[in-house]
C-alpha cells in the first residue's frame, strides 16, 4: 500500500510517500481501508517529535473507511461496515488499523469525507462547550481563531446552546466565515487589541469563557479577559507553550480558573466516545452542524497540506484522499 512515512522527525519534507505493507490487524483491532483522513494541527506537532513517536512510523490520527478485515477478539462490528476514528496514529495511508473499542459507526446521513472532517474537530468542540465549560444560556464567551476547524464549529454549538459569541480572527474573509458560523462579534486581532475590544463589546463585564487554542503569545490577554469567576480553556498551544503560571494570578484578577483539556480524557470511555460521535454525527445529518471541508489533496501531497496549515491561511479543514 501507499502511505505517508516519516524516518526522521523534522520540518515538512520529512512527509514521504513510500510503499509498505498493509498491516494486519491484532486480536482486537480492524483493518480499515482509508477513504479519507483529516489533516490536524496535532499532526504537525507529531511530525516535528514533540511526541514520543520512533521513526520509522506513519503519520496522521482521524480518518474514516470500510472495515476490510476484523481480529480474532472484535465483535459487535462486520467487515464492509463504514466506520471512523481519531487518536490512533498511522491514518495518513490506503490501510489503517485501529482498536474496536475506539472505532465509531458512521450513519447513514453522513459521507466518509464529512466523518473524516468532524470527528475529531467535533469531538473537540462538544466537550469544550458541554464540558470543560458548559455554556449556559447567556454566556459571553470568546473563540480564538474562529474561521478555523474547531473554531467554526465551536461557535455553531455555543450559539445552539444559547451564548454570545465573540471570535478572533486575522482578516475580514475569516470574519466573514465566522460570522456565518453564528459570531455575534469578530475582532481582528492583527489590528486591535482583543482584551481591549472584550472590554468595550461586554461594557466592561467581562467574559464567562475564553476558549485559547494559541497558547503563549495569547495567555496573559485571555486572562485578562475574563469576568470574577470566569475560565480560561487553553486547548491548544499553535502560538507557544505557556510558562509557568504563578496561581496566585487567578486570585488577584477574580478567583479565575484555568483547564487545560484533552480530547483524550473526554472520550476516556467506550460510552462517552460513542455519545460524543453520536451527537456530533447527528447533528451534521440533520444540518443543524454546518462543516466548511475546505480543500482535499491527494495523500502524496501531505506536506503542503501542513505548510498551509501552519501558515494559518486555512479556513476549515482540509483531508487528504488516499
Amino acid at each position: 500500500m501507499k502511505a505517508i512515512v516519516i524516518h526522521e522527525v523534522g520540518g515538512p519534507e520529512v512527509l514521504q510517500l513510500r510503499e509498505t505493507p498493509v498491516p494486519n490487524p491484532l486480536a482486537n483491532e480492524v483493518l480499515v481501508r482509508v477513504e479519507a483522513t483529516g489533516v490536524n494541527f496535532i499532526d504537525q506537532y507529531v511530525r516535528e517529535g514533540r511526541y514520543s513517536n520512533r521513526p520509522p512510523f506513519i503519520p496522521g490520527q482521524e480518518a474514516a473507511g470500510t472495515i476490510v478485515s476484523l481480529g480474532s477478539e472484535v465483535t459487535g462490528l462486520s467487515e464492509g461496515e463504514r466506520v471512523a476514528w481519531c487518536s490512533i496514529v498511522g491514518t495518513y495511508a490506503e490501510y489503517a488499523v485501529a482498536p474496536a473499542d475506539r472505532i465509531v459507526p458512521i450513519p447513514s446521513g453522513v459521507t466518509s469525507m464529512q466523518a473524516a472532517a468532524v470527528l475529531l474537530q467535533g469531538m473537540t468542540a462538544h466537550y469544550l462547550s458541554h464540558s470543560s465549560y458548559p455554556i449556559q444560556i447567556g454566556d459571553e464567551i470568546l473563540v480564538h481563531a474562529g474561521a478555523g476547524g474547531t473554531g467554526l464549529l465551536l461557535t455553531q454549538m455555543a450559539k445552539a446552546r444559547g451564548a454570545r459569541v465573540l471570535t478572533t480572527v486575522s482578516g475580514g474573509e475569516k470574519a466573514d466565515l465566522s460570522r456565518k458560523a453564528g459570531a455575534d462579534e469578530t475582532i481582528l486581532y492583527n489590528q486591535l487589541d482583543f482584551a481591549e475590544e472584550v472590554k468595550r463589546l461586554t461594557d466592561g463585564r467581562g467574559l464567562a469563557v475564553f476558549y485559547d487554542s494559541i497558547g503563549m503569545s495569547t495567555f496573559d490577554q485571555s486572562l485578562a479577559c475574563l469576568k470574577a469567576r470566569g475560565t480560561l480553556v487553553l486547548y491548544g498551544s499553535a502560538g507557544g507553550d505557556v510558562p509557568p503560571l504563578e496561581l496566585m494570578r487567578l486570585a488577584s484578577l477574580g478567583s479565575l480558573y484555568v483547564t487545560r483539556p484533552v480530547l483524550r480524557d473526554y472520550t476516556r470511555t467506550h460510552e462517552e466516545l460513542m455519545t460524543r460521535a453520536a451527537e456530533v454525527f447527528a447533528a451534521v445529518a440533520s444540518g443543524t452542524l454546518r462543516l466548511r471541508i475546505e480543500k482535499t489533496l491527494p495523500l502524496k501531497d501531505a506536506a503542503r497540506a501542513h505548510i498551509e496549515l501552519a501558515s494559518r491561511s486555512t479556513t476549515g479543514k482540509v483531508l487528504l484522499i488516499p
